[in-house]
Parts: structure tokens; C-alpha cells; sequence
């Protein structure tokens, strides 16, 4: 019986022997997301864009939400935008997680498939659409502010955390829902409630303070933070808080890659 890798190293050498298929197959999958349509890839720049401007309207128009200190709403629409990027990313790759396997089932009948790289795949996916995303944004607080922060070279050191975390738990669901179908719609409902659980449309302050404590369990609000903090502020990143959460991201992601290498060898026997 074939025996897979639990280390953390091994974790680290799949993703860099196996870069150049990750990178093929996440290409694949973002043009097949847009094959067929008129305007192809250009839906990947105008999906942020209409999204800005949907969120913005129902949020400061409708339901009148503001932010401490912001009076105007365009600043407002720059403040939830980058926020619901952060959220979109992990989002995105979580809620796609346990159906991964299920939906890949000619791989799992190939031996020499790695099939640890299915989640890689999906973030890559992710991480275009997010970097389309910070673009818009860049652009918006470009126009609107005449200049960018020159903190925003941190950024990705902000997100690195966020994208071994969402890895690790992608990793567990993968495998959890190729034996238990039923992790799929439960999953929504959590991830949907993580939205309103952070800091997207309103400030950690304006959450009632007894409840609080759920606002920073949120794995979300810690990061969403601190993107706002270099993206829109210009403030230096919180290095002490960041740097605990790379440490608990790495070990959740091992943890996850680990659950996963521990499974695998029963997906043929459920699928």
C-alpha cells in the first residue's frame, strides 16, 4: 500500500516540485471560468469593479452604514472594498474545498497524480482574482486621493498568513467532504457568517461588546485589518500580532496537509 508524506517538509517540496502543473491547471481553470462569454478575461477586471459599485450603493445609500471618521462615501466604498477581497480569497477557496476531490474523480483513479496540489490549484485561481482586485482598488484610491501609501509594499507579507491558514483548512474539507457529502452545505452557512462576523462593513468598535470576543476569533478580522491599515491608512503592520499568526497559520496548514496525506489512500474506495 502506497504511504504519503505527513512532514512539513513534504508539504513544502509538493508545492515546489509540482509549481509548473499548479500553475497549467489554475490558468486552465480561470480562462474556463470565462470560456465562451463576449468578453472573456475582461469580466476578471469588471466583476471587482461591479461589485464595488453594488456594495457601495446598498450599503452607504441604502442602509446608510458609515464608517468612524468618513464622511465621504467613495472613501467609504475603498474601506469595504478592501475588506470583501480579503474575505473573497478565503471564501472562495474554503467554500470550494470539499467538493474538490468529489469533482476531480478521474485524478484519484491515477496513482501518480498528486492529489494535495487540488487545493494549490484553487487558491491560484483565487489569487488572480484577487490581485485584479487590489488593482481596482489601487486605481479608485488613485483617483481619489491623487497618491498611493507607500506602505502598501506590505501587503503581501499581510496576506502570506492568510494563504497558509486558508490552505491547511482547505486541505481538512477536501478530505472531510469526500467522506462526508454533507460538510458542502454546511460550509456556506459558516463562511457566510464569517463575513458578518468581521470587520467588512463596520469597525470591531460598533460590534456590541459582549459579543466581541467572536469578532476576534474571526481568523478574518485580524487580517482585514491590517490590509486597511498599509492598503488605505499608511500605517506599518502590527509585526508582533502578524508574526504569531504566521506561526498558528504554518501549524494549521501542516495540520491540514497532514489530515489530508493521512486519508487519501481511502478516496478510491468512497468516490
Amino acid at each position: 500500500m502506497q504511504t504519503f508524506s505527513t512532514s512539513p517538509m513534504a508539504m513544502l517540496q509538493s508545492f515546489i516540485k509540482n509549481k509548473s502543473l499548479i500553475y497549467q491547471m489554475s490558468k486552465r481553470e480561470v480562462v474556463g471560468r470565462y470560456k465562451g462569454s463576449m468578453m472573456g478575461l475582461l469580466w476578471s477586471f469588471f466583476n471587482p469593479i461591479l461589485m464595488l459599485i453594488v456594495y457601495t450603493f446598498v450599503f452607504s445609500m441604502i442602509f446608510k452604514a458609515r464608517w468612524p471618521g468618513v464622511t465621504n462615501n467613495l472613501e467609504f466604498a475603498g474601506i469595504l472594498f478592501a475588506g470583501l477581497i480579503v474575505y473573497s480569497l478565503f471564501s472562495e477557496c474554503v467554500s470550494r474545498a470539499p467538493s474538490l476531490i468529489l469533482s476531480n474523480v478521474n485524478y484519484v483513479k491515477k496513482v501518480v497524480f498528486p492529489l494535495d496540489i487540488l487545493p494549490w490549484v484553487a487558491m491560484g485561481s483565487s489569487l488572480f482574482h484577487a490581485t485584479i482586485s487590489i488593482i481596482v482598488l489601487l486605481g479608485f484610491m488613485l483617483i481619489l486621493s491623487g497618491s498611493l501609501h507607500w506602505t502598501i509594499v506590505f501587503f503581501p507579507i499581510i496576506i502570506l498568513p492568510l494563504l497558509f491558514l486558508t490552505m491547511g483548512i482547505s486541505w481538512l474539507l477536501a478530505s472531510l467532504g469526500t467522506y462526508i457529502r454533507d460538510i458542502g452545505q454546511g460550509i456556506g452557512v459558516i463562511v457566510m457568517a464569517m463575513m458578518f462576523l468581521s470587520p467588512i462593513f463596520y469597525p470591531a468598535t460598533s460590534f456590541p461588546e459582549s459579543y466581541r470576543i467572536l469578532f476576534y476569533l474571526n481568523p478574518l478580522t485580524f487580517i482585514i485589518e491590517q490590509s486597511r491599515a498599509v492598503l488605505l491608512w499608511g500605517e506599518l503592520p502590527n509585526w508582533q500580532g502578524l508574526g504569531i499568526y504566521f506561526i498558528v497559520s504554518l501549524v494549521i496548514a501542516w495540520l491540514g496537509f497532514a489530515w489530508f496525506q493521512k486519508t487519501r489512500r481511502g478516496f478510491a474506495d468512497v468516490l
